[in-house]
């Protein structure tokens, strides 16, 4: 999915959530969400800037593994686990859900 595309489905998205709640209120979701994704892309960086490679992180990264979710947390202060990364719920088509 290209930038445009995915920019497209965003606005899509925004438009339905907007009808559903108060203009004042949509900020609220909108900067959970910004929140979350800066958290994620913070957690891809540290670990590729680790060592990690992306099929790395995808096999270890979860809640399973407890090395490496103390290892996170202690560097970090939080931990994700791959399922739930920003980046793959845009992967696996949250947008898509948002739109039902």
């Amino acid at each position: 999915m290209n930038k445009q595309k995915l920019a497209q489905k965003i606005w899509q998205s925004a438009n339905k959530m907007r009808s559903k709640i108060e203009a004042n209120e949509y900020k609220d979701y909108i900067l959970g969400f910004i929140f979350y994704k800066f958290l994620s892309d913070k957690q891809l960086k540290f670990l590729k800037d680790e060592g990690m490679t992306d099929k790395g992180i995808k096999q270890e990264v979860n809640e399973n593994d407890e090395e490496i979710v103390k290892y996170i947390k202690n560097s970090l202060g939080y931990f994700i686990s791959y399922e739930n990364l920003f980046s793959t719920w845009i992967d696996g088509g949250l947008i898509l859900v948002w739109e039902m």
